[in-house]
């Protein structure tokens, strides 16, 4: 290997652990999982009114880029610009547990909330937004 190669080996190692070194310190170390969502019965049972209303999914598109991607991010994997920031981790709404919930258990976490999780009812006042979220939420599987 010539000694222009082994310069250029160096320096490209030196930027990764520099990046490496970097990202653990930004990555808050007490950053854990939430607790369970402990959900009243009459949340579980309820069902998506506007469900497979195709309208209702591009205004749940628009309304989760307004009100959740900050934190949970563009694909909901938990990853949004202020995911950081917290103290619990965000949701990542393509898992099989995440999408587990009933709509009626997700309407509850959006519009009731707990936490640094807090509910939309008063800035999503309108029930049918609440609701073209859950149908939107239900777009991000795995």
């Amino acid at each position: 290997m010539n000694k222009v190669n082994v310069n250029k080996l160096i320096r490209f190692f030196t930027l990764v652990l520099f990046i490496g070194t970097l990202t653990a310190f930004m990555i808050p170390q007490n950053q854990k999982k939430g607790a369970k969502w402990v959900i009243p019965e009459k949340y579980k049972k309820m069902e998506n009114p506007y469900k497979g209303n195709k309208r209702d999914l591009k205004l749940g598109r628009m309304l989760y880029s307004k009100y959740c991607k900050s934190c949970h991010g563009s694909k909901g994997l938990g990853d949004g610009s202020k995911a950081l920031q917290l103290k619990t981790l965000p949701g990542n709404f393509s898992t099989a547990e995440f999408q587990a919930y009933t709509d009626g258990e997700m309407y509850y976490m959006t519009a009731v909330g707990r936490d640094e999780m807090k509910g939309y009812s008063k800035k999503i006042p309108d029930e049918e937004n609440i609701w073209a979220i859950i149908s939107y939420l239900r777009t991000l599987k795995k």
